[in-house]
């Protein structure tokens, strides 16, 4: 029995050392970089080679109108007519409303008439005045009717002058009964309908025109990435791409191209205190209306030409514990780590300021399996020597 026992113990611990042997190797096998039979672990890289690149920024934005037009009687009465379909297109001096005008008409009747009165009796004023003035040369009246009839003569023509005044402010206020739209573009709905009272310069407004073709796009700048910019056109790194009015391209809501190019019109003088931007304004046309105000877009502008810019894949750059952007890179056949400066994108890939130099290979491919100071063989898909180029 004691036997037994003894035998039955050693095969338990004879399973345990076996189990924990397999186990080990297990962990071994999972935890090893990839190796080839020399035990250097296989990647991948990219040959780094300065390249011009045309460098361009996309920021958000909204469209806006060209130009707005809040229509506003200018002369009150009851509405009695709307002459325009709502949404559609209309020129400059269109009619839009028709206000009552019978009022008007009757003050203009009455300004005609005073006019009317008014150089009657100026004819009268300078009869008499002639007359006198050959009367006083042979004394035939007396010096005070002579200034009399002069100073009557005087007030008819201002008498004349305020009723042609009258009549013209009466013939105004007349043509102000139809509102004519003051822009070309295209008309929104109507806020009021026939029959309403109306004001003159009401706040609330008949109508609005806003003018989209052509049409704003407005967008926002960090004040930091103009400096930069600057600096580097400044230092030579990057060349103009263009002229004062830089060219733009729009990317619509759904991601789509707009097919149009756009110009810088307008860069703001003023940072937001707030946000730490400055606005920038491009003009597109919109010859078929595709663009309406409010919509969001992203507004894709050059900033200029890297001559000798170095990119690497977004894929091949990690972050060290302080955020610092790194690489790792292939030196005679073992790994380095090496930290660069890479601030903007272009494209899939990293735009390195610092860091990295002609023919540096950067390791792309099997980054999980290598560290600092382990050898390393370039192998492609076909499991030949080979390094990829950009």
């Amino acid at each position: 029995m004691k036997s037994n026992v003894k035998h039955i113990r050693l095969s338990a611990t004879l399973l345990i050392l076996i189990a924990g042997n397999a186990l080990l190797a297990g962990c071994h096998q999972g935890g090893a970089p990839a190796q080839t039979s020399s035990g250097a672990a296989q990647v991948e890289v990219v040959t780094v080679q300065p390249q011009s690149v045309n460098l361009t920024t996309e920021l958000p934005g909204r469209t806006s109108p060209f130009l707005v037009s809040e229509v506003r009687p200018q002369v009150g009465g009851i509405l009695q007519k709307r002459l325009f379909v709502e949404g559609a297109d209309v020129k400059a001096g269109q009619p839009l409303y028709q206000i009552d005008p019978a009022t008007y008409k009757a003050t203009l009747d009455s300004a005609q008439a005073s006019l009317n009165k008014a150089e009657a009796n100026l004819v009268a004023a300078k009869s008499k005045a002639t007359r006198y003035g050959e009367l006083s040369t042979i004394q035939a009246v007396s010096k005070q009717d002579l200034e009399d009839a002069q100073s009557s003569l005087g007030q008819g023509q201002a008498d004349v002058d305020v009723a042609k005044a009258a009549l013209q402010t009466a013939r105004i206020n007349l043509g102000f009964t139809s509102v004519i739209a003051p822009i070309s573009g295209r008309v929104a709905k109507s806020n009021v309908t026939p029959g309403a009272l109306v004001t003159a310069n009401q706040e609330t407004a008949l109508t609005t025109i806003q003018q989209l073709d052509p049409i704003y796009v407005d967008v926002t700048q960090s004040s930091a990435e103009l400096l930069r910019l600057r600096h580097q056109w400044e230092s030579g790194l990057l060349k103009k791409a263009g002229e004062n009015q830089a060219e733009v391209k729009l990317v619509l809501e759904d991601g789509s191209t707009y097919s149009l190019n756009g110009k810088l019109a307008f860069t703001d003088i003023t940072v937001s205190q707030t946000t730490g931007t400055v606005t920038l304004r491009a003009v597109f046309p919109n010859p078929k209306g595709v663009l309406l105000p409010g919509m969001y877009v992203r507004a894709v502008l050059e900033q200029g030409v890297d001559d000798s810019a170095i990119l690497v894949p977004q894929g091949s750059v990690s972050r060290d514990s302080k955020g610092n952007p790194t690489v790792f890179v292939l030196r005679d056949g073992k790994v380095e780590i090496r930290n660069i400066e890479a601030d903007q994108t272009h494209g899939d890939q990293w735009l390195v300021h610092k860091g990295l130099n002609a023919g540096d290979q950067v390791i792309v491919s099997g980054l999980q399996k290598i560290r600092p100071g382990m050898p390393a063989q370039v192998v492609s898909p076909n499991k030949t020597s080979a390094s990829k180029q950009i």
